[in-house]
């Protein structure tokens, strides 16, 4: 009969799926690959500036000089927490607004908010302009986030998500790691109290819309669901139908795990400090040491990223995930179980959480396809930055809580958050939404 050969006739003639190896990939799919990673590069660079030189800046902003101030705790609670906030929100936001006007144009938007609100925390003359200004630029990196995921997710080959997965996930490590090196360099070479310029570096990420505006198309998936249908589903079509068992099985679990691993790297960083502020170390040189203790991090989290890829290409995402938050959780409880010193923790037990740390890396080319074309952005942001909720509520209640100066101990309770992350993933879904259009 001739209809078979008729439809293949008419089939894509270069298709992105069909791509083996990196010479067979298009231009469209190099682009919106390095768009996207740079998109994460910078992610990293800003999201860890504050946890970097959050004591200190803070202290300046309050007018202090004592480290055990009460209100220096509580008032870095409130600014991570709103930070935390607005990544949830824009998530929710840019990602609905990458489903309604488009992948790069949306991508565009997101850059430009957190570079520039990221660079006006450094002007911050008190505690509560730092937060605002720190919620806006979240906005713009919780957007990012789910914008970028189904930029990849629609124009790569899908048998190589496990490893684009890897890389976009260490392109985050490597801005972590870049900012690390900068704020150290830069309380060294500066006098103290210079913390507040870290942010300046934040505005670099602005050159890079004026690229993706020109050279990043929008993926060929969103323009044909697009033209396939009458009327755009609205956000609500997430809580209806088969989608909804998704949108709540995918929520609870970014939830944990993210509420886990954001108390883990905030708390952990002020937990270093105060061993080396016990120790009766110089300011300077306790920035540095913190500093390089997070560059050790997260070079493991990169390796983390590729592990996970491995262990998902072989076990499918859901057990890797199950798995690496059983690592994770253990990771942390072995970490502070018993007091222990800064050499220990810094070059030994957090390099293991910071492994483990990769499962992150898996969710995004995981969550992207589980949800129709339509709703691909807005239900990937939303599950996964609606955690950040969670995690800002989290910050606030350890914040709030616990002992002041014992940070060991609420890093235990982190341990049980991501022990019941790791459970919970037991019943993620692993259909997508493919070969639909809407």
């Amino acid at each position: 009969m001739s209809s078979t050969p008729q439809a293949t006739r008419h089939e894509p003639p270069v298709p992105a799926a069909e791509a083996t190896k990196l010479s067979e990939l298009s231009p469209q799919q190099w682009k919106s690959g390095i768009a996207a990673w740079l998109g994460w590069l910078f992610d990293g660079l800003e999201l860890h500036l504050y946890t970097l030189v959050a004591l200190p800046f803070v202290m300046q902003l309050l007018h202090t000089t004592d480290s055990s101030n009460p209100a220096i705790k509580e008032k870095s609670a409130y600014i991570q927490a709103a930070f935390l906030v607005g990544w949830a929100l824009g998530g929710a936001f840019f990602g609905r607004l990458g489903d309604l006007i488009g992948r790069s144009r949306s991508l565009a938007l997101t850059i430009i908010t957190y570079a520039l609100c990221t660079g006006l925390c450094s002007f911050a003359q008190t505690w509560w302009q730092l937060m605002i200004f720190r919620f806006v630029a979240a906005l713009g990196i919780g957007g990012e986030w789910a914008v970028g995921a189904s930029l990849l997710s629609e124009t790569w080959p899908k048998a190589w998500r496990p490893w684009m997965a890897a890389v976009l996930q260490t392109g985050v490590n490597i801005g972590v790691l870049a900012g690390a090196v900068f704020v150290g360099l830069l309380v060294r070479h500066t006098p103290a109290g210079s913390e507040r310029w870290v942010f300046l570096i934040g505005v670099l990420p602005a050159l890079l819309v004026f690229w993706i505006r020109r050279h990043v198309p929008e993926p060929e998936a969103w323009q044909k669901a697009g033209i396939s249908v009458e009327k755009k589903p609205g956000a609500l079509a997430l809580f209806r139908g088969q989608v909804l068992a998704i949108t709540l099985r995918t929520t609870l679990v970014c939830a944990l795990g993210l509420s886990a691993w954001w108390l883990f790297l905030f708390w952990q960083t002020q937990h270093l400090r105060k061993l080396l502020t016990d120790a009766q170390t110089p300011s300077a040189e306790t920035t540095g040491l913190v500093s390089a203790a997070f560059f050790a991090f997260n070079f493991a989290s990169i390796i983390g990223n590729f592990g996970a890829g491995w262990m998902a290409k072989r076990l499918g995402n859901r057990r890797a995930i199950a798995l690496m938050f059983v690592g994770l959780a253990l990771g942390i409880f072995g970490a502070y179980v018993v007091p222990r010193d800064f050499a220990t923790l810094a070059w030994f037990w957090l390099p293991i959480g910071g492994f483990f740390g990769g499962v992150f890396g898996l969710f995004t080319m995981y969550l992207p396809p589980l949800f129709p074309t339509l709703l691909r952005t807005t239900g990937a942001g939303f599950c996964y930055n609606i955690g950040r909720i969670a995690a800002a509520a989290a910050s606030i209640i350890f914040g709030l809580l616990a002992p002041i100066g014992d940070f060991r101990g609420a890093l235990l309770w982190v341990s049980v958050i991501a022990a019941a992350a790791a459970l919970c993933s037991c019943w993620l879904p692993e259909r997508t939404h493919e070969n639909e259009a809407t």
